[in-house]
């Protein structure tokens, strides 16, 4: 199966502390890029989120966000914070001083105050084994993203290159035409410019002429291409770097293909393949 670069996956379970959350997004990239942000609580958890993810992904540029959020299925046991409580009558009294009329605190506002209430510490080992399934079901519903994305991105190729093989296959009866046609009309200006009827000399300008026009060799490469684009697909797996390399030596034959078109529906028929080709292209830069 073709996987796609691009996917997106959110998991998320209620803990004493709130709801916790792992997000993930992907795009491509030319190797596996993995971007962390964590919370600051929950820093020592990116080792293992990285060999988690780094096991199932081989190419894109990975966000994991992993983060705390309010809610929550019960509050968690919370504590004064006895320097923040000093602090807070220190200033208290201070501004009891500037402003004498003023009113006291009262409890709602202190525990209102930022710092007064803290969390009381996590639970490590419950903690890590709720991240580590929280990455587990947020991967599994990401590559399930990317398969999906995948088959369309593989659908497409396939398409393209059925339809270059019906390109090709309308050209190549036309190029020994072509080649006929116009060494014929070469022939007649040679005469006309060498003034003398130097078969030999003719026979040597049309050999030369037909080694610079002779596309055999191109047309068997590219239907080579077009099969080995079809088993790759077929195939699976990570073959985005595979499929980028193909692309260019379509794109490459066709070049050749049209600098050496010998008339003006095979020069146009090189163009279209090179337009399709295009697509291909754009299309395998997002398979991994």
């Amino acid at each position: 199966m073709i996987h796609s670069m691009t996917g997106y996956a959110v998991a998320s379970a209620d803990t004493p502390r709130g709801t916790l959350s792992l997000e993930l997004r992907s795009v491509n990239s030319r190797f596996l890029d993995l971007q962390f942000r964590i919370a600051d609580e929950l820093r020592a958890l990116e080792p293992a989120l990285r060999e988690v993810l780094a096991g199932r992904l081989t190419r894109g540029k990975v966000d994991c966000r992993l983060y705390f959020s309010a809610g929550g299925s019960r509050p968690g046991r919370q504590t004064l914070n006895a320097a923040a409580l000093d602090e807070l009558a220190k200033l208290a009294g201070e501004a009891a001083d500037a402003f004498p009329g003023a009113g006291a605190l009262r409890v709602a506002d202190v525990l209102r105050w930022p710092g007064v209430l803290s969390e009381g510490p996590l639970d490590e080992e419950q903690t890590r084994a709720t991240v580590e399934g929280l990455a587990r079901q947020a991967l599994e519903e990401l590559v399930a993203a990317r398969a999906r994305e995948g088959a369309r991105l593989a659908k497409i190729v396939g398409e393209r290159v059925g339809e270059m093989r019906r390109r090709l296959a309308e050209v190549a009866p036309l190029v020994p035409q072509a080649l006929a046609a116009y060494q014929e009309k070469l022939a007649q200006r040679l005469r006309e410019a060498i003034g003398s009827a130097d078969d030999e000399r003719i026979r040597t300008e049309l050999a030369v002429f037909g080694v610079k026009t002779d596309v055999d060799e191109e047309l068997t490469r590219l239907v080579a291409h077009f099969d080995e684009v079809e088993r790759a697909l077929a195939k699976g797996g990570a073959m985005g770097k595979r499929l980028d390399f193909l692309a260019q030596e379509l794109n490459r034959e066709a070049n050749t293909l049209a600098s050496k078109a010998a008339t003006q529906r095979i020069s146009d028929g090189a163009l279209e393949l090179k337009l399709l080709i295009e697509q291909v292209r754009e299309q395998v830069q997002n398979i991994e």
